[in-house]
């Protein structure tokens, strides 16, 4: 098949994907309706999540939002394990997309500068990646996308990644989980550990990537 035509189909998909899930996730939701919409699948509710949280880097719409109405679904193991792989099938779209469409593509969507992430990323590999995905400050379909444009291995990508957001999204979950009481010192120990998540993730981003950071400016 053309190489051309191939970028076109896919772009044909993604258009469609975008088209499809831009009603339902640019309507203004909480965790709650967010909850409401996936249970009203019934067994089928995992695999809905699932590809709702795969195609985030298609919409942009916060995973972090997603991530804590798993807990409160699924409760914290369920959703843990149907987060991670949500995350990362979503980041793995949005790597092949950045490796096989190119820089001019990513950009439209992404609307964000990716050069600094890259030039990190092709310098340093799983380690920057794993350290970017500990910093919820950093966003997480821009860091995938980033990576597909560099020269770093799928494998190194899917590693990093896993290993990664392992802190984030457990605390995320953690909160849903424990948002059914919010009165429980359950619910205010989940909170505290999210401040605490930024708290480290500042520390790592000042302390570890500012002087890389630096260099790539």
């Amino acid at each position: 098949m053309n190489k051309n035509l191939k970028k076109m189909i896919i772009i044909v998909l993604i258009s469609i994907f975008i088209l499809l899930t831009t009603k339902f996730i640019s309507n203004d939701l909480d965790i709650y309706s967010i909850k409401n919409y996936i249970s009203s699948f019934g067994i089928l509710a995992p695999i809905i999540y699932i590809i709702m949280f795969s195609i985030v880097p298609l919409t942009f719409f916060p995973d972090s939002i997603l991530a804590i109405a798993s807990g409160l679904i699924f409760g914290f193991c369920k959703g843990y394990i149907y987060t991670t792989i949500g995350a990362l099938i979503g980041g793995s779209l949005a790597f092949f997309i950045a490796r096989y469409l190119g820089y001019d593509l990513v950009k439209k969507i992404s609307n964000e500068k990716l050069s600094n992430i890259e030039k990190l990323i092709n310098k340093n590999g799983f380690y920057i990646i794993f350290l970017l995905r500990l910093i919820p400050l950093f966003p997480f379909d821009v860091i995938s996308y980033g990576a597909g444009l560099t020269n770093v291995k799928y494998k190194h990508f899917l590693g990093a990644t896993l290993f990664g957001t392992i802190p984030g999204i457990a605390v995320f979950t953690n909160i849903g989980a424990k948002s059914v009481n919010i009165s429980s010192i359950e619910f205010y120990t989940s909170i505290a550990m999210l401040i605490l998540l930024f708290i480290i993730s500042i520390i790592l981003k000042n302390k570890l990537l500012k002087n890389r950071l630096k260099e790539v400016d």
